[in-house]
């Protein structure tokens, strides 16, 4: 059964104004994001919104160090001041530490893609909240092979079975749910093979496998202030020039 996320309208998630400085005039936009969030940026962009638009590899989440280099690299190589919009969530410290140089940043206020995906951090926080327990299934996710299943196979290359099975039972013995979360019923349907493959093998830990359809709520938004900064709100990260990313700024 997939479970679809309601959203009230107007949601009150976006009623919140920071305090900020009046943000720089008519800088061109720049958006480099994760793979995860192409299709539904393709959609939502306006013509003529973007300079230029860069989607980076879906499994550079899996080593944050590397992340934080190729970002950075995206970064450091726009030669004009720009807005550049940062496609990501913190994602396990791979933004930590980002400098903006002569660039605005913005960055969703996030740990990760999921809250993305479920349309806003309340949502997010809601299913936390209810389950804590859970682990998530993405389209990234499961491309990146970064998943319960492709890790025991991993480690069953690396350490031999009995210790690639003693590694997967300490890391996911605590966890009760797993989740196939997506922005769209396409994605649902095209992932959810290989994330049934996934639950069948996490059943060893009696986890129960769930789907949620998400949003492109918070994408939207994203966009939205990408091309009116001054209306950015307390689920956005804004660094000015100069200024660089910080973990305390996503808690």
């Amino acid at each position: 059964m997939v479970r679809e996320l309601e959203f009230p309208n107007p949601s009150p998630m976006y009623g919140e104004r920071t305090n900020m400085s009046e943000p720089p005039e008519k800088l061109p936009v720049v958006i480099i994001a994760c793979q995860i969030m192409q299709e539904m940026l393709k959609k939502l962009l306006p013509d003529g919104l973007a300079r230029d638009v860069t989607y980076m590899d879906y499994g550079l989440h899996r080593y944050p160090n590397k992340m934080t280099l190729s970002v950075q690299e995206q970064i450091d190589a726009v030669a004009e001041p720009s807005l550049i919009v940062l496609g990501y969530g913190l994602c396990g410290n791979g933004l930590n530490g980002i400098k903006a140089g002569p660039h605005t940043l913005l960055i969703p206020r996030t740990d990760d893609c999921i809250a993305i995906l479920l349309g806003s951090r309340e949502a997010y926080m809601r299913e936390f909240e209810a389950e804590p327990g859970t682990y998530y299934l993405s389209k990234g996710w499961l491309e990146s092979g970064s998943n319960p299943l492709a890790e025991y196979h991993e480690y069953v290359e690396k350490y031999g079975e009995k210790d690639a099975t003693w590694i997967m039972d300490t890391q996911y013995q605590h966890y009760e749910r797993l989740v196939l979360v997506a922005h769209d019923e396409a994605d649902l349907e095209k992932y959810r093979p290989q994330a049934k493959e996934v639950a069948a093998y996490c059943q060893r830990w009696n986890m129960r496998y769930e789907e949620i359809l998400g949003s492109d709520a918070y994408a939207r938004r994203l966009v939205e202030v990408a091309a009116a900064l001054d209306t950015a709100d307390s689920n956005f990260v804004v660094v000015p020039p100069g200024g660089e990313i910080r973990q305390e700024q996503f808690i």
